[in-house]
């Protein structure tokens, strides 16, 4: 099988699951290798500092970097690669409408070739909108055999475009390559936080729709500051890091929020999680979160906001809170969490149910329908 998207060395949720993807597949008998970008995003397109990963690690799948989103040449030369492996079936991850030119030309390719292509998509509507990106996202999505989707929200929005699509949905499986966790004591000592502190972690890039600046009104709210609450805020902006410096300023909570504005390389990820005690997805809009299937993972508690599929994986009062995007809704989940002192039974409830969402799972799940695709 060949995996299009994104892979090692460059960063990110798509890349990492990617990864695990194809690590599974290789290991349930199946040849597995991901074709990935030369060159993802122009610059000029790219918020961030940069599209790598800064820190080495060691990669146990074959990863081809033969796709530049911006030259139709390499679409080219990438199908032709593809189609000398002789693929059953090709799955190409879509999750933003810029490279539905590249991605679709490339799966329109390989279909004239006669190879079965299955579109896994994680956001069918981009959180933040553009023009043309409704017909971007239909070029791609009209040149697949078949979906995948990580949610029902997404296989709705996927059904907008293509309407007689032959959808398969399966939650997003864990995020299982950080390592053992940590210790609470080890994690603070290394984050340089005070252990006897109580911790809420906002993890991941910060953009609007992530509602970093509902949470920190929520937490300004709740009153848990005079109750030895702190909140770490771990990740990159992708968005000016003044409107939030000044929010915090406003709202005289800026010594015990801690901004780490960097993108956490891989190994540093249990550290965060480790100290935790709960983690805050505050989301305006939503479909899935690998930030979810991180808690999972190391049994933290969780708090979403009620938009796109996060309540689909998140039992609300079970493993945490599923609330309205709205800070005063926020800030009465965070003050019960702490004041009925829910974080073991939340944690212990996260660990119980974490195997609902096992690559094993997943991946069986996925090549029972791939099978049933190649046959049809």
């Amino acid at each position: 099988m060949v995996i299009i998207g994104p892979a090692y060395p460059l960063r990110g949720g798509i890349a990492h699951f990617n990864e695990s993807l194809a690590n599974d597949l290789i290991k349930a008998g199946v040849d597995t290798e991901i074709v990935s970008f030369s060159l993802q995003y122009p610059a000029i397109f790219f918020p961030g500092k940069t599209q790598k990963e800064t820190a080495p690690r060691e990669v146990n799948v074959r990863i081809r970097p033969l796709i530049n989103s911006v030259d139709p040449i390499s679409w080219r030369r990438a199908a032709r690669y593809i189609f000398r492996q002789n693929p059953d079936v090709v799955l190409i991850r879509f999750w933003l409408p810029f490279l539905g030119i590249s991605l679709g030309a490339l799966a329109r390719k390989l279909r004239k070739r006669k190879v079965k292509v299955v579109a896994l998509v994680d956001n069918a509507i981009p959180h933040e909108s553009r023009p043309f990106d409704a017909s971007l996202t239909r070029y791609f999505l009209r040149a697949c055999d078949a979906f995948i989707t990580l949610s029902n929200e997404v296989a709705r929005d996927v059904k907008h475009f293509v309407p007689d699509a032959r959808i398969h949905v399966h939650p997003h499986p864990l995020y299982d390559i950080f390592g053992e966790p940590s210790t609470r004591e080890e994690a603070c000592a290394y984050l340089q936080l005070n252990p006897e502190k109580k911790y809420i972690l906002f993890f991941g890039f910060v953009r609007r729709y992530k509602g970093l600046d509902l949470l920190l009104e929520a937490f300004a709210l709740s009153g848990l500051k005079e109750k030895g609450v702190e909140l770490i805020v771990a990740g990159e902006f992708y968005e000016p890091r003044q409107n939030y410096a000044e929010l915090l300023d406003k709202l005289d909570i800026e010594s015990v929020v801690h901004v780490h504005d960097r993108y956490i390389d891989t190994s540093d990820v249990k550290h965060y999680f480790a100290c935790a005690s709960i983690v805050a997805q505050p989301y305006r809009t939503a479909t899935q979160s690998g930030v979810s299937q991180i808690a999972y993972n190391f049994g933290r508690p969780m708090l979403v906001s009620n938009v796109g599929g996060l309540a689909e994986i998140v039992s609300h009062e079970e493993v945490g809170y599923v609330v309205d995007p709205e800070a005063g809704a926020i800030a009465d989940a965070l003050q019960r969490f702490f004041n009925e002192n829910k974080e073991a039974q939340f944690s212990a409830a996260a660990l119980e149910r974490k195997h609902l969402f096992s690559w094993q799972h997943f991946t069986s799940s996925i090549l029972h329908y791939l099978q049933e695709i190649k046959s049809s």
